[in-house]
């Protein structure tokens, strides 16, 4: 991460300039105009006698798959649940103690569009940019923002980001995310950096259109393994001699993961038929992407033969690596009419190199250290809208006799009135287990295994209807059943040690999800509320989730100092009912099912006091202050404490040159 700090320091200084820019027009001199306070920034108007003068409408970003969004520098309650460490709103997902360390997800979305394994090491990809997570930006002046939060004990997190437009056709950006937090308990610290450029270009005939990106990504985790069994009794207890938790004697004294990825993306496209009639849209354009990624995950410790946390291992020193080459390329053709709907077929290609360096042999099996393929793939979608009513389908099939996998996903929506969006939805899924647990090596003996042949392919399908009003409420509902559900699984062991090893329920299970959202306003002050409810039908538990999670937060807000400052102030309480939490094995970096400790019910209140001054976002929270009188039973998986109390400051700063 040596490298990436110098991009902090170049960026910063090059936003510093931009603060004091000015833009000399009509004989006088003028600063960025603001959009008006309390109104959204989409619907911002050019200042009168300014007509030279960029408006904040103009600032747009997009991702390639998706709508054009307008950036938005208001305060809404949106920003104070986005304002964290992924930068979205993490309902559904329970932190750990330590910013930048995992989460353990509360609910599941079985929907599923592709038809490849993933890599494994999942708890180590909620800060991993994917190619869909990735921005594209169209700006008339350069644009500059730094979102910066305080961390826990010896660090903090910023985030910097720069994009210009070059000229009328291309753009280019650079951003860079970073972490480094020593955290309250031992061996928590956590060091991470997320590095993207981005550039799209179109040519002055808008004929032909390219979108490229570089990430490179490496994110880093000491790894305590949890309290002990008896620290726990002495965390749970409240006792003032354990308020420093520094004082805590963890699981592993010396783990430590990492994951380091870095990928390169190309999508290009050409018009062959071009549109000229401005009412009539008949176009047909060849589409081509690339894509290169290449990535590993790897597990050290230094002293596993003091420590038998995982069970006997080969080696006194464990050093543990896996790779993942993966190179994807496709070429199709869209066809967009104003009759027949947008429709795009294509064939992609694939090849695959994932594994360790070596075999592993046991006197009963040989565990190989590859899994090679390359196969080819068909893909196809389609969009069609008719005045309030919009139809779109997507699927994909391999074309492989070992990488079996397809998917098909089909979606309906009508606007029923002005403020009432209803759609309906379905998608079916076949694919494999991810490659951690097709085959894995450790030099821990009980973490090898090569389940290739033996596990079948995860079969979903799901339904899902939905509203979406802000008049009345906005509810998801979602009906999953799952064949072949695959998951991790606590072993028992004579000395009590922690051993994983992968599991596929060959029963079907079913899965059902209802999200309600509403917020009720009072003048300037309002109820904001979420609340999901789950229900799993399965003849075994292995899939574990609260029956209830609610996030309910009462605010303020007002523009006050003449309407100079828009603040923002209220409570937030999120809580989710008990239930068999998943534990969180260090060495894989993922979750596993654990059905013997209950975990939940406990509530988590945190007040904030957030301030927009300009185009500057200003967050101030106290977060858990419950913590000392609701009872110290605050846990994110089993044997792994929730934090303290803890305040923390952070802002957003927009600059517009």
């Amino acid at each position: 991460m040596t490298y990436f700090r110098y991009i902090y320091f170049i960026i910063l200084s090059f936003s510093l300039s931009n603060t004091y820019s000015q833009t000399k027009l009509n004989g006088r001199n003028v600063t960025q105009r603001e959009a008006p306070f309390g109104k959204d920034s989409s619907k911002a108007k050019k200042s009168k006698g300014f007509d030279k003068l960029a408006s904040i409408d103009m600032y747009i970003k997009y991702k390639k798959s998706v709508d054009t969004t307008i950036v938005d520098t208001t305060l809404t309650i949106q920003k104070e649940y986005r304002f964290n460490y992924l930068q979205k709103d993490n309902f559904g997902l329970m932190p750990f103690a330590n910013i930048g360390q995992t989460y353990n997800s509360l609910t599941l979305n079985l929907f599923s569009n592709t038809i490849d394994p993933l890599f494994g090491s999942r708890s180590r990809h909620f800060n991993y940019y994917e190619i869909e997570d990735i921005d594209y930006y169209e700006v008339p002046t350069p644009w500059t923002r730094l979102m910066y939060k305080t961390a826990f004990e010896q660090g903090q997190l910023l985030d910097a980001f720069f994009t210009v437009n070059l000229s009328n056709q291309l753009n280019f950006s650079i951003a860079y995310k970073g972490l480094r937090s020593l955290g309250n308990y031992q061996n928590a610290l956590t060091s991470s950096g997320n590095f993207r450029v981005t550039s799209n270009f179109k040519s002055k005939s808008k004929r032909y259109r390219a979108y490229a990106h570089i990430v490179m990504q490496d994110l880093l985790n000491n790894e305590n393994g949890g309290l002990t069994d008896d620290d726990v009794i002495n965390f749970e207890s409240g006792d003032e001699e354990y308020a420093d938790r520094s004082v805590f004697d963890p699981n592993l004294e010396s783990g430590e993961n990492i994951l380091v990825g870095k990928r390169f993306y190309l999508n290009h496209e050409y018009d062959i038929v071009k549109q000229v009639d401005s009412i009539k849209r008949n176009v047909l354009t060849l589409v081509n992407s690339i894509s290169f990624e290449d990535k590993f995950y790897q597990f050290y410790q230094t002293n596993s033969a003091t420590n038998d946390f995982f069970g006997d291992s080969f080696t006194n020193s464990i050093n543990d690596k896996v790779t993942l080459e993966n190179f994807k390329t496709s070429v199709g053709v869209n066809f967009n009419n104003n009759l027949l709907g947008d429709l795009t077929v294509g064939i992609n290609y694939n090849n695959i190199n994932y594994g360790y360096d070596s075999v592993v042999l046991f006197p009963s099996e040989v565990i190989p250290n590859r899994i090679k393929t390359d196969y080819f793939s068909l893909e196809a979608s389609y969009n069609k809208t008719i005045g309030k009513f919009a139809v779109s389908g997507i699927g994909g099939l391999n074309l492989s006799e070992e990488f079996v996998g397809s998917f098909i996903s089909g979606r309906a929506q009508v606007r029923l009135l002005d403020d009432i969006n209803f759609h309906v939805g379905i998608n079916i899924s076949s694919r494999l287990p991810n490659y951690n647990y097709l085959l894995y090596q450790s030099d821990y003996v009980n973490y090898n295994w090569y389940n290739f042949d033996a596990f079948n392919n995860i079969n979903t399908q799901q339904f899902n209807i939905g509203i979406l009003s802000d008049k009345w409420f906005n509810a998801d509902l979602d009906i999953s059943n799952i064949d072949n559900y695959t998951y991790f699984n606590l072993e028992p062991s004579s000395n009590n040690a922690v051993i994983i090893k992968p599991k596929q329920f060959t029963q079907p299970l079913q899965y059902l999800r209802l999200k309600i959202e509403k917020e009720f306003r009072f003048g300037n002050f309002a109820l904001d509320n979420t609340i999901m409810y789950q229900n799993v039908i399965s003849d075994e538990d292995v899939l574990n989730v609260p029956t209830l999670i609610s996030r309910n937060t009462f605010y303020y807000s007002n523009q006050i100092f003449k309407k100079a400052m828009t603040l923002q102030t209220g409570i937030t309480l999120n809580y989710f009912t008990k239930y068999n939490m998943n534990g969180y094995d260090p060495l894989l970096a993922e979750f596993y099912v654990k059905n013997d400790t209950e975990i939940g019910g406990f509530p988590r209140l945190d007040f904030f006091i957030n301030a927009k001054v300009r185009q500057t976002r200003i967050f101030l929270k106290a977060e858990h202050f419950n913590s000392s009188f609701t009872g110290y039973n605050y846990f994110s998986a089993p044997n792994h404490p929730f934090r303290d109390f803890t305040v923390r400051f952070g802002l957003v700063w927009d600059f517009f040159l």
